[in-house]
């Protein structure tokens, strides 16, 4: 494992990466090759190269989200971050089913929407604009190829075993999500390095493939323990963990490691709104929901006026990613009534401070914490 000397604003990173046996499980560090068992979620449109350097730069693992990205973009990221930093890098994908055109779902959602446009006195966008998110496919799959990024993950399941095969053989570990323990179970059969167990307390789209009940989805406390007895790989907690408490909680309840997404959105390296950047600041524990109207796919969010008076679930929805084209002017026209505020429930307990120094005070904090535990969350 490589060992950051670096000092910033007073904390040794040597201090806390001395050695993988400073975690109760090092499984995930070994296996990323990483110092800090801290991966940055990758968050499409919210996150990008600042994030993920200063992230890889902190020990942790930083990541590019390239849903909505090109090719060419993917490849002009990677190498804006490699430039930065030789640490590790995560390149996350999306694995979800290219909807078919649906003529009489689309006229039915731009009815339901057309009392808003009129309001602001714009247009729905035309059916068939773009969603702004791909599916990982054969050209996607070639840049990866390329590219060689340490690690991959996916969003949604995994890609279809021929592009995955391309993967395996690039050697990149692979990641993907599960918000069940079957979905876990389907993840590590095809081989995933780690899983990441998702919660239903994490914000921005679920990741779960295998069921479309959003009733049932477990949080993370019920999640992690049950995933970590099912499979044999690392796993990394996700969802509502915002500050040192969550890290332990997750270490105590069988992950080797967590991903975190809200906390970071205060930052300034994230690319959110200026809206979206106070309604966090503002946001409770009991002011977000899942919703689908503003991508068609069950998401986390701060509840807004669209939230509150489409669903949040909406059965006439177009499937994802389509449902948000129709919305885009009213994004633009309604600001934060009409734009998706994504959010996990632990808002409230993230702090603003740069993406690196975030990075390090968890990761000191989780330590000072579990070590006053003692060995109760040593891995049996």
């Amino acid at each position: 494992m490589v060992v950051c000397e670096m000092r910033e604003n007073g904390y040794n990173m040597a201090d806390i990466t001395a050695s993988g046996s400073e975690w109760p499980d090092d499984r995930l560090l070994s296996l990323m090759n990483i110092n800090l068992p801290i991966v940055q979620a990758p968050m499409a449109g919210a996150s990008g190269t600042a994030m993920a350097i200063a992230v890889c730069a902190s020990g942790g693992l930083g990541s590019l989200p390239c849903a909505m990205l090109t090719p060419d973009q993917v490849k002009e990221q990677l190498q804006e971050v490699r430039a930065a930093t030789s640490a590790p890098v995560n390149l996350n994908f999306f694995c979800h089913d290219t909807p078919r055109a649906d003529l009489e779902t689309d006229r039915r959602w731009r009815e339901r929407i057309a009392t808003y446009c009129a309001e602001f006195a714009v247009s729905p966008a035309t059916p068939g604009a773009a969603s702004g998110r791909r599916p990982f496919d054969d050209e996607m799959c070639a840049v990866v190829e390329a590219l060689t990024p340490e690690v991959v993950s996916f969003h949604f399941g995994l890609p279809q075993e021929p592009l995955l095969e391309r993967v395996r053989r690039s050697g990149c570990v692979i990641l993907s999500s599960a918000t069940t323990v079957a979905e876990a179970r389907w993840l590590e059969a095809r081989g995933c390095h780690a899983i990441i167990a998702q919660g239903c307390e994490a914000g921005g789209h679920r990741g779960m493939f295998l069921t479309e009940d959003v009733a049932t989805q477990p949080g993370t406390m019920a999640l992690v323990p049950q995933i970590a007895d099912a499979v044999d790989v690392p796993v990394l907690a996700a969802g509502g963990i915002a500050d040192a408490r969550g890290i332990a909680a997750a270490f105590a309840l069988g992950a080797s490691g967590v991903q975190i997404g809200t906390a970071y959105l205060l930052t300034p390296e994230a690319l959110i709104s200026e809206v979206h950047r106070h309604a966090l600041l503002s946001t409770s524990d009991d002011q977000t929901a899942l919703t689908n109207v503003f991508s068609g796919r069950p998401a986390r969010g701060i509840v807004n006026r669209l939230m509150r008076e489409l669903g949040p679930m909406s059965e006439i929805a177009p499937a994802f990613p389509l449902a948000g084209a129709a919305l885009a002017p009213l994004r633009t026209a309604g600001a934060g009534d009409f734009a998706p505020l994504w959010s996990g429930q632990a808002a409230a307990l993230a702090r603003p401070e740069g993406a690196g120094e975030l990075t390090r005070q968890l990761a000191l904090d989780a330590r000072a914490l579990m070590g006053s535990l003692g060995g109760g969350l040593q891995r049996q």
